[in-house]
């Protein structure tokens, strides 16, 4: 596995190059003192995308890269306020344009996980796909009782491939979290781990066709958003059915004004079920990007939203989702003593935090974006202060809430497409009180008391018992109390980093070597055999590293 990870990390260096995005590749700091033989190379001269816009070549390299690349281009597309135009248009065709696999490859694929002939399933099917995306893609068919639907299939070794790329995102974060000075903060292994079960989540068709059942419970009756309905009869692991909806996609902004769209009311209805989504049902799809939201405009006055691609959805920790509820409420009243109370008492940044400083660096930062639109408003510069004041403070990267900030940012991302005029406060604000009133009130009370009182009656009788063990447990001597240290593991921490750092970076410098003359060379038999030699040098080193480390 480990030579697997060196040669997907040296792939990725070559797709960047072959796709004339040589830029990057060269800002890598180890490749800058040799900067000049990738300038020099025949091989980056000719065997590149030539009469391509380099939106273009962004995207043919993100498709190259896999899944877990494409998925990154779709996130960034969606904030077209912070990308050049031309990038942004091409980046954002990777939301359903992604190349497909081919259809007897679904067929086949729909045949075995049925263990049926095609005919035996379905009234008809359409080979060619309606739409393709980084894990999946989707055939419109018909089944035998008439209705239309949608066959979602998952691409050919998904979990392959983005088990190899998350491995290289482990093998980047540790590295980064052992030599980087923001490492510990930033937490880049928690994040990865994150992120790990999100995508093995989405390969799972079943659990995607339980998320997309589950919220359309939450929203049935609904006039703000519409869910397909499941038909879990034809659903299997790597097949998903489910019924087809018809929409205007909700980026083409043009087609939703010439149906008379109430473009505003649609705009706030999209921050309305963001907020109902995440504190009112807690549950919340996680994956807006506009590929995935069309808009129903039956009744223009009144458009709803439709959603489809249910393979990442969130959920917060009733302790996380009080603190975001407070913390929002907090920032619209600008009560930034009550944001910096709020981030001490949850524990995001240390207890010795002082609350008073804290207070003054939140509302130099925030207090220049009120009540102003979003065509007004920065988010790229407010983003980029809180991270300075985050860093000044040691405020620790919440892994669990990046689902929620990446889905924020899609939700901001869409308005300011839609409605540049939207006002995000006085929108979001009625729902949190809502939510907020309903939480306290004696009815929700009663509830969660009702909820609890069975656990609460088990407790109290298993009270006598577990004192009795204790008591007895003490008089034998035999009596513990578990003991963790963060200061030992942090000194074994530092112990194994001295004594590997250099073994780890004469192996790294020789295995990038080697990738750069493989790079440079082209793939001949010389520079083949330098790099098989190369990396089995360092893999021994890597290995007596390892070795050394256990025994610490």
């Amino acid at each position: 596995m480990r030579l697997q990870v060196l040669l997907r990390l040296l792939q990725i260096q070559r797709a960047l190059v072959r796709h004339g995005l040589d830029d990057f590749v060269r800002a890598t700091h180890l490749y800058r003192p040799f900067r000049f033989l990738v300038l020099l190379s025949p091989w980056t001269w000719f065997q590149r995308s030539r009469g391509v816009t380099r939106g273009e070549r962004l995207r043919l390299a993100l498709e190259e890269l896999g899944p877990i690349f494409v998925k990154f281009g779709q996130a960034v597309s969606t904030r077209r306020d912070l990308l050049p135009i031309d990038i942004a248009d091409e980046l954002a065709r990777l939301q359903d344009r992604v190349p497909p696999f081919d259809g007897t490859t679904a067929i086949a694929t729909v045949e075995a996980a049925f263990g049926r002939p095609l005919g035996d399933i379905f009234a008809d099917f359409q080979a060619t796909p309606l739409a393709a995306a980084s894990i999946a893609q989707v055939h419109v068919a018909t089944l035998k009782s008439g209705e239309e639907v949608i066959v979602k299939v998952l691409r050919p070794r998904m979990r392959e491939v983005i088990e190899l790329d998350l491995t290289v995102l482990e093998a980047l974060a540790a590295l980064a979290e052992e030599y980087w000075a923001e490492g510990r903060r930033l937490r880049p292994m928690e994040v990865v781990a994150e992120y790990r079960k999100t995508i093995t989540d989405e390969l799972d068709l079943l659990r995607e066709a339980g998320n997309a059942s589950q919220l359309r419970r939450n929203f049935a009756g609904s006039n703000l958003l519409y869910v397909p309905q499941v038909y879990w009869d034809y659903c299997r692991i790597n097949v998903m059915v489910m019924e087809r909806i018809h929409g205007i996609v909700v980026s083409q902004i043009d087609e939703l004004r010439a149906r008379g769209t109430n473009i505003r009311k649609l705009a706030e209805n999209g921050v309305e079920i963001f907020f109902t989504q995440v504190f009112r049902h807690n549950f919340f799809h996680a994956d807006m990007h506009p590929g995935n939201i069309f808009v129903q405009v039956e009744d223009p006055e009144n458009p709803r939203y439709a959603a489809i691609d249910f393979g990442i959805v969130g959920t917060l920790d009733p302790r996380d989702q009080h603190y975001l509820a407070e913390n929002f409420l907090a920032f619209f009243e600008r009560n930034y003593h009550r944001v910096a109370a709020l981030h001490v008492e949850s524990g995001w940044v240390p207890a010795t935090t002082r609350v008073d400083e804290l207070e003054s660096a939140v509302r130099t930062v925030c207090e220049p974006i009120f009540n102003k639109p979003l065509k007004d408003i920065s988010f790229a510069h407010v983003l980029l202060r809180l991270f300075e004041t985050a860093r000044r403070f040691e405020m620790r990267v919440q892994p669990q809430l990046i689902l929620l900030q990446k889905t924020l940012l899609n939700v901001e991302g869409l308005g300011r497409q839609l409605y540049p005029e939207l006002d995000l406060w006085n929108t979001a604000q009625p729902v949190l009180r809502a939510w907020m009133r309903e939480r306290s009130s004696p009815r929700a009370v009663l509830r969660s008391l009702r909820q609890q009182l069975p656990d609460a009656l088990e407790s109290l009788r298993l009270m006598p018992r577990i004192a009795n063990v204790a008591v007895r447990a003490a008089a034998d001597g035999e009596f513990r109390l578990p003991i963790r240290s963060d200061e030992v593991n942090f000194l074994r921490a530092e112990m194994r980093l001295g004594a590997r750092r250099r073994e780890a970076a004469v192996a790294a410098g020789i295995l990038w070597l080697s990738g750069l003359i493989w790079l440079v060379a082209g793939p001949s038999y010389r520079s083949a055999g330098w790099f098989v030699m190369a990396t089995a040098v360092a893999l021994f080193m890597l290995r007596r590293r390892h070795r050394n480390a256990s025994s610490v």
